[in-house]
């Protein structure tokens, strides 16, 4: 079976371009940043696919833009019997890969690694510039000050996270982050 995979970093952005023209299948799309494996389709994707399958993806980058990441993948399909091909760059790996194959996934992995850094590289730069005008303010806070405060009493009184999180309107994630906001202040004062 030909079986595409397909990852965008955000919500918005186009999938259809990447397996444009390309006889797949079945295709598992991610809309998640490629910084490390932990992604919902890609786990989908390795539970299913099976011997003699084959997966498609239009370039190492949307496999995973961490060449660790990127050879354990590629180890990990190629180990059960898959073949990948990367479209872009021409390559295709089956586990009997000559050591030039496995020189250029190395190359070209630790080009999209590159490629990250300097991205989170300008982000940063970008971020520190806008402050330095006075433009960048940061995300607006989930909380006013005095929710805030109503949801560490009512978590103090024992009050479950998950109902904190549905009666303010936020997730539970932003619950303990208001939660240890409190707690690193306490300890510092």
């Amino acid at each position: 079976m030909r079986v595409g995979y397909v990852r965008v970093s955000s919500v918005d952005q186009n999938t259809v371009r990447q397996l444009d023209g390309v006889d797949v299948e079945r295709v598992f799309t991610d809309k998640a940043s490629g910084k490390d494996s932990d992604r919902p389709k890609l786990d989908e994707l390795l539970a299913f696919v099976r011997d003699g399958d084959t997966v498609l993806v239009h370039s190492m980058d949307r496999l995973a833009r961490n060449l660790d990441d990127l050879r354990r993948l590629v180890r990990t399909l190629t180990g059960k019997g898959v073949r990948v091909e990367f479209v872009k760059e021409s390559l295709a790996f089956t586990g009997e890969d000559s050591p030039m194959a496995m020189l250029l996934l190395s190359v070209m992995g630790a080009f999209a690694e590159f490629e990250r850094a300097l991205i989170l590289e300008r982000q940063r730069e970008g971020i520190a510039a806008a402050r330095q005008r006075g433009v960048y303010t940061g995300r607006t806070p989930a909380l006013t000050p005095d929710q805030a405060d109503q949801l560490r009493e009512r978590a103090a009184a024992g009050e479950r996270k998950s109902d904190l999180a549905r009666a303010f309107g936020i997730s539970r994630e932003t619950v303990y982050t208001y939660l240890r906001t409190t707690a690193v202040a306490g300890a510092t004062s």
